[in-house]
């Protein structure tokens, strides 16, 4: 494990710099408790250097072919995996998840987010629009919007920021990264990987600190747009502050999973279960609140409770280990609040429920099924972010659509189901931005479109492959009058 402090600086065009703030942030591991860095805050000096520097290279970087960038790409992609191991380990060590089950795949997919962009970057075929004029040709390209101020979370600190990254760079434009001030080593790790591999001077610099250094980042002249993963009450401060600057928004979900009369029980289970506990429930689109016609309730709860069973609490770097520590008290402590409200208002925990005790930190919280969970709760209202499957009966489909759409947010949804046309009227009417038949709300693949449902506090845009590098491009129109040319 880490025996050495380190002390993080902003790597700025293309070279690590000391931060010209008075104020640091110990980073403490919820692994073992023991201190790992130090990271700086980011003044607002050591902002405008950053933003400028990617000012300066982004002419230089968009004037590249698509041929040449992408040959960049996948030479960062490249030495990710051939440091895969260290750089896992140190992000499991800083953010908690299990080495073996999730620290190593966040890293593969890290690396695949890079080849994707580099491939996607190659194929942005745009169109030949006809005209009413025969001597006008009317023609379209795609642009990069400019500099990046690319704003992330702790709960997936490269593969996350990757997702703006790599499709940012890929398509010309340059970044200011600005990491959770939770998991800033693993950002330190990825951009040292980055500029080994090659990347120009200024391409991607990245500032430590908290949500101030981000909301200064995003005023910043030299920055034009704005990419955003994280809680829904963070992305409406970072829109007031961006004003009219372009923006990718992905902010929060409560992802109903809905298990129908004609489920197959044990898949759903299986699905309510891996959606709960992986990351610990740290993940945007969790299994936050499960809503289970009651024909099929018990026989369900009691599939859930059985699948439960393999899903060891423990530390991260023991391989059978599935269940790794929370990242940080704040979100612990909102468990915490969540299962009491349920509880005051007449739910019951069937497994878990508590901090695990005699661990090195507090933050190993027990894998926990909550049955009789009300809509009048705090886990049916809000995202809890923790590792729990909350159980919801719902009488019908009806009474299931009616709870789940009963949100302010609309990430992505499951729903379990043998029949297509029920299927389908849940693809039709649920207000999210995705829908998962018979699999987790946690499948993703990194080259699908992911984000919210307008009408919903939970952002704009879309998250994987070459959707999110259509919103990090502008769409230029050209209209050629050839009648004169020769």
């Amino acid at each position: 494990m880490a025996t050495t402090v380190r002390v993080l600086q902003n790597f700025v065009g293309g070279e690590w710099v000391d931060a010209t703030g008075e104020s640091a942030r110990e980073i403490v591991s919820p692994v073992t408790g023991e201190k790992l860095a130090d990271a700086p805050n980011a003044s607002q000096e050591d902002i405008a250097r950053a933003a400028k520097a990617a000012r300066e290279a982004q002419p230089r970087w968009a004037a590249l072919s698509a041929w040449e960038r992408a040959e960049v790409c996948h030479k960062i992609a490249d030495l990710i995996d051939e440091r895969k191991e260290d750089f896992a380990r140190e992000l499991s060590l800083e953010q908690g998840k299990p080495f073996v089950a999730e620290g190593i795949p966040d890293i593969e997919e890290t690396a695949e987010n890079f080849r994707i962009a580099a491939e996607d970057v190659k194929r942005m075929e745009t169109a030949v629009i006809p005209s009413q004029d025969v001597n006008k040709r009317i023609l379209t390209f795609r642009k990069p919007n400019g500099v990046y101020a690319a704003i992330t979370p702790w709960n997936f600190p490269t593969l996350i920021p990757v997702e703006l990254i790599a499709p940012g760079i890929a398509a010309g434009n340059t970044i200011v990264a600005k990491p959770s001030e939770w998991t800033p080593i693993a950002m330190a790790n990825f951009m040292q990987i980055m500029a080994d591999a090659g990347l120009p001077e200024g391409v991607v610099n990245v500032v430590f600190g908290d949500g101030k250094v981000g909301e200064r980042l995003i005023q910043d002249e030299n920055v034009d747009c704005v990419g955003f993963v994280g809680s829904h009450g963070t992305a409406e401060k970072i829109v007031r502050a961006a004003g009219l600057k372009r923006s990718l928004i992905e902010a929060s979900g409560n992802g109903p999973v809905v298990v129908c009369a004609d489920a197959d029980l044990e898949a759903a289970a299986k699905g309510a279960v891996f959606g709960g506990f992986f990351c610990a429930g740290q993940v945007c689109c969790a299994t936050e609140r499960v809503l289970v016609d009651r024909r099929v309730h018990d026989d369900f709860l009691a599939a859930v409770v059985r699948e439960a069973e393999g899903w060891k609490l423990g530390d991260p770097f023991d391989e059978d280990t599935l269940v790794g520590p929370m990242n940080n008290e704040p979100t612990a402590l909102k468990m915490d609040r969540h299962l009491e409200d349920a509880v005051e208002k007449g739910a019951e925990i069937v497994v878990g429920g508590a901090r695990d005790a005699g661990r090195p930190t507090e933050l190993y919280y027990q894998p926990t099924i909550v049955a009789g969970v009300g809509i009048d709760t705090l886990i049916n209202r809000d995202e809890t972010f923790g590792p729990i499957v909350p159980l919801i009966t719902v009488a019908d489909d009806d009474e299931a659509l009616a709870v789940a759409n009963d949100s302010h947010l609309g990430l992505q949804a499951a729903v379990y189901t043998r029949s297509l046309k029920r299927a389908f009227r849940y693809l039709d009417n649920l207000q999210v931005g995705n829908v998962v038949v018979n699999d987790s709300t946690d499948y993703w693949e990194a080259h699908e479109p992911f984000g919210g449902a307008s009408g919903t506090r939970t952002g704009w845009g879309r998250i994987g492959g070459r959707y999110t590098m259509l919103d990090m491009t502008d769409l230029r129109t050209v209209v050629l009058d050839v009648g004169g040319l020769e």
